[in-house]
């Protein structure tokens, strides 16, 4: 298999890196279920990038850096931010049924989020992410040169220090800087383990939800970007800083469905259930932040935890009944059809709702063209830490840089010198055999997303953190030697790619003492004068 690029992912940051490079180069795109099983399929609420002439660069930049509690990089949010509307413009170009305005001044509906102080939220309905993957996935299918790997699984890069000169692999690493030639990926029909040699290979795998016990992530968000340029030898960032989305349906028989913030963008209420006794019908977000509910996701999900824990109630309730019937039906048709087909009749009812895992702001440290430590191999999307969303992301940013840095990490590719590559080794599979007990891997699965949740949630502790850390550490061993033993299956590669996440995630909220934006602790309640990022740097293998 070879190919000018490898792009490990399917939504919006890797479909754009595929469509910018496919006029001159050989894309591959590589994904681990449909192309439209990704987060950005699922995102609801939209794109955030200044189209009015009411609003401005520089405010757009101060809601970011204010929601990011003094972590982001200055530099790169007003790269990405003065980037937007461009970016908009393209996907424009490309066919997204955004929702129109004629009375707007670039004729398209902006609504608002919690954070932001205008509206610059650029939308289709309820289903920007749906809309936008959908156009995009008709381009990649009909382009000659991008071809789909679908039902395939990344197992990882192949960098030079693997490999000796004649290609095979060798012993210690090799002196100098390594380079990525490509990658190892199994074909999850057939078995088989496949070797894609690539000049460039770009990792938008998006996050790592999956790890924690409840999430509005799809089950493919086990964050193996992450994980791979780990192993390969690429630092880390910021890792600490998990956003949880305050309002995730809480509803037996719905998996994790998101209830947008735009939801409170157009004045949807904060309130006590009844299960709360006298309390119930309050709303509870002035007591916790002047802004109310438009606060930032981290302050509302704290608000929200707080509740629920004071009150011994296991969800709080979004009232949005006061807007009229066809007002709800219009701006949120998705979550008005799903929420009656579970019996609630949201223009009559309030949205029973609890925090769930939603982001991953940190990830693997790259340039604002989406370079990793390692020539030749690229992050981009939720994978990657650019800076932009720092302590906490600001709502419908994460399209916005998935845009903005794919087009400029396509660029970057297509500038890029020829390399020649060495010849890359198969797969070794003659010291493996098939696993005699399938089941460990779905207990250790459970065991590991229930001790996250639990250990290392919204509100954190130093003694809970280390109870985390000692449970990583013994899973993290019988993973490497269930792995080293026996044939890789996509279960297990998740799960490989799972613990090693939450052991950066452990770690990265260990060295940081104090609390701040995303991350809370109780040992550590102030916050520092000075805002520094926490990078791992890994151990050269």
């Amino acid at each position: 298999m070879k190919f000018d690029v490898a792009i490990v992912g399917s939504g919006l940051a890797g479909l754009s890196v595929a469509l910018h490079l496919a006029q001159t180069r050989k894309v591959a795109i590589i994904s681990k279920r449909e192309l439209l099983d990704g987060a950005s399929n699922w995102a609801q609420g939209g794109i955030a990038a200044v189209l009015d002439s009411g609003d401005s660069h520089d405010q757009h930049i101060a809601d970011t850096l204010v929601a990011g509690a003094g972590l982001c990089d200055e530099a790169a949010t007003r790269y990405i931010v003065e980037h937007g509307r461009e970016a908009i413009e393209w996907l424009i170009e490309q066919g997204v049924p955004f929702t129109r305005d004629e009375t707007a001044e670039l004729g398209f509906h902006l609504t608002r989020e919690g954070g932001h102080s205008q509206r610059r939220i650029i939308h289709a309905a309820d289903a920007t992410g749906h809309a936008v993957q959908v156009t995009l996935e008709q381009k990649v299918r009909a382009h000659p040169n991008i071809s789909l790997f679908e039902h395939h699984c990344a197992i990882d890069v192949i960098t030079s220090d693997k490999l000796q000169p004649d290609g095979v692999h060798s012993g210690p690493a090799l002196v100098g800087q390594p380079r990525c030639h490509g990658l190892y990926v199994q074909d999850e029909q057939s078995g088989k383990v496949q070797t894609f040699e690539a000049e460039h290979t770009v990792l938008a795998t998006g996050g790592a939800g999956k790890v924690y016990l409840y999430t509005t992530n799809p089950d493919t968000a086990t964050g193996d970007g992450i994980a791979m340029a780990w192993r390969a030898g690429c630092r880390v960032s910021n890792m600490e800083f998990i956003q949880f989305h305050p309002t995730c349906l809480y509803h037996p028989f719905a998996k994790s469905f998101l209830i947008t913030e735009a939801v409170r963008g157009e004045g949807g209420l904060l309130k006590l259930p009844p299960e709360a006794g006298t309390a119930a019908g309050t709303r509870f977000m002035p007591a916790h932040d002047e802004r109310g509910e438009l606060a930032p996701r981290d302050v509302v999900a704290r608000a929200i935890d707080f509740e629920m824990k004071k009150r011994g109630v296991d969800y709080v309730h979004l009232d949005i009944t006061h807007k009229s019937p066809e007002f709800i039906q219009e701006h949120f048709p998705t979550i008005y059809a799903r929420c009656l087909e579970l019996g609630i009749d949201i223009t009559k009812e309030p949205i029973p709702v609890v925090p769930a895992v939603h982001f991953t702001c940190g990830g693997v440290v790259t340039d604002l063209a989406g370079r990793t430590d390692i020539p030749g191999l690229y992050a981009v999307g939720e994978t990657a830490y650019t800076g932009l969303h720092g302590a906490n992301r600001l709502a419908s940013n994460s399209l916005l840089e998935c845009l903005v840095v794919g087009r400029a990490c396509a660029h970057q590719i297509a500038a890029a010198p020829p390399v020649e590559l060495p010849p890359l080794p198969a797969w070794d599979e003659s010291r493996v055999t098939n696993a005699d007990e399938e089941v460990v891997i779905a207990h250790n699965w459970d065991e590991l997303r229930r001790f996250m949740w639990n250990y290392v949630g919204i509100v954190r502790t130093t003694k809970r953190l280390e109870r985390a850390q000692h449970r990583i550490k013994l899973l993290k061993e019988e993973i490497d030697e269930y792995y080293r033993n026996f044939r890789v299956t996509n279960d297990l590669l998740e799960l490989r790619n799972l613990v090693e996440v939450a052991h950066l995630i452990v770690r990265s909220a260990l060295s940081r003492h104090e609390s701040r934006g995303l991350h809370f602790s109780r040992d550590y309640p102030d916050t520092l004068p000075k805002a520094l990022p926490s990078v791992l740097t890994p151990r050269r293998r």
